[in-house]
């Protein structure tokens, strides 16, 4: 019973939105539609190997293309180290099991987003990507000068605008004291 609930609250978090937005990326860069539903195309990490074959040439050097579920499962665990290599942070990237028993597929949908995401940051990769565009640090110089002129203006949040009050305004019904004599 209790696994029956741990399953469907897993299933739940699957957003089919995402997944056939990850899917239309990868086919894209494949250039050929998935023979198989989202998660079984993904389960034997062939695809997964390819994909990142594509964003960085050479990185999964060998596919196993068939043979013992653990030569498949392979796939994936260099899919992963591959993908952390290319800078994807481990906390993005999914667990084995997630997608070989299929039982986390929407953390195996955030894994590819997030290497979505990172292909931002490598300017080699001519597109397409997928979710947005990291944010960049973007740090200023300040002059003394300008520091020391930032310390004498007094900012919003110390109570001021220009002399604006909440003076004479009335909202709603005004405070009566009543004193029962």
């Amino acid at each position: 019973m209790l696994q029956r609930q741990v399953q469907a609250k897993i299933f739940a978090k699957r957003n089919a939105e995402e997944e056939r937005e990850a899917q239309e990326w990868i086919e894209h860069i494949l250039g050929e539609k998935f023979q198989a539903p989202y998660e079984d195309a993904l389960r034997d990490g062939q695809i997964l190997c390819q994909l990142i074959n594509k964003l960085s040439p050479g990185a999964v050097p060998k596919i196993n293309t068939s043979g013992a579920q653990f030569k498949l499962m392979e796939n994936i665990q260099k899919f992963q180290k591959a993908i952390m290599a290319y800078g994807v942070a481990e906390l993005d990237v999914f667990q084995t099991v997630d997608l070989w028993e299929k039982k986390d597929i929407s953390q195996v949908t955030t894994t590819i987003f997030a290497l979505g995401r990172t292909t931002y940051k490598h300017p080699e990769w001519p597109g397409p990507w997928l979710g947005p565009k990291p944010s960049e640090e973007n740090k200023r110089e300040f002059s003394e000068d300008v520091i020391a002129a930032g310390k004498t203006a007094i900012g919003l949040q110390a109570g001021t605008n220009k002399g604006a009050t909440q003076a004479g305004q009335n909202m709603g019904a005004g405070r009566k004291i009543i004193l029962n004599k």
